[in-house]
């Protein structure tokens, strides 16, 4: 590696470790650079908050694309969220840059949601999804991120212990269909709802909402 790419590697470190609310300053006492060093190879914090935030995800996306699917998407589904949320009290300050503390979603992010849509889909496709795919991928994600970052701030506070198991099956409950919709008219409703996310329907966005809200009292 050469001295170049060490000193990066030694500010991000720093960076890294410190979290988003660092200072210039703080960073080059922890990695022994000046400022004008910082600058030269990231031209101002939110350059290096930015080339941090793309190393997590790097690393978070890597841990994700080696879980191999299994014949449950429901079971990857939890596994998902049980990795995310580990990954994130795992490395709190990084996490905080990911989700925490940008101007603007990183690009990165799309990718962790689109392995998370692709979960999603495959519930979709089994008919266990009592919403469209893109609303329980937000639900899903907004969750998942919540939970980690009030884990990462409040670890010790009272109903912390299970708190993440406790918010994942209640999410699941609210976008599965459950044993109290299993009657062939639930079952068929909630298919019906998932077809139409995926598909174009000759309908105003009038009656396609109403049509929605039936078919979601029905999967009920």
């Amino acid at each position: 590696m050469s001295e170049h790419s060490q000193v990066r590697d030694r500010i991000l470190a720093a960076a890294t470790e410190l979290g988003v609310d660092a200072s210039i300053r703080d960073v080059c006492a922890a990695a022994g650079v000046t400022p004008p060093t910082v600058y030269h190879y990231f031209g101002d914090k939110f350059g290096l908050l930015d080339a941090v935030a793309a190393a997590g995800f790097a690393r978070y996306l890597a841990e994700k694309q080696d879980r191999e699917p299994s014949a449950d998407p429901v079971e990857d589904l939890r596994r998902g969220w049980d990795g995310h949320v580990e990954f994130g009290t795992r490395n709190p300050a990084i996490y905080g840059l990911m989700y925490g503390g940008r101007r603007d979603p990183h690009p990165s992010m799309a990718l962790g949601q689109e392995i998370l849509r692709r979960i999603v889909a495959r519930i979709g496709e089994a008919g266990l999804l009592r919403m469209p795919v893109d609303d329980a991928v937000q639900t899903v994600h907004a969750a998942t991120v919540g939970t980690t970052i009030l884990l990462i701030a409040n670890p010790s506070e009272p109903g912390m212990e299970g708190l993440s198991a406790r918010t994942r099956e209640a999410v699941l409950a609210s976008i599965l269909v459950t044993s109290g919709a299993s009657s062939e008219l639930a079952e068929a409703a909630n298919h019906l709802l998932v077809l139409l996310a995926r598909t174009s329907a000759d309908l105003t966005p009038g009656e396609l909402g109403i049509l929605r809200e039936l078919l979601a009292s029905l999967g009920r």
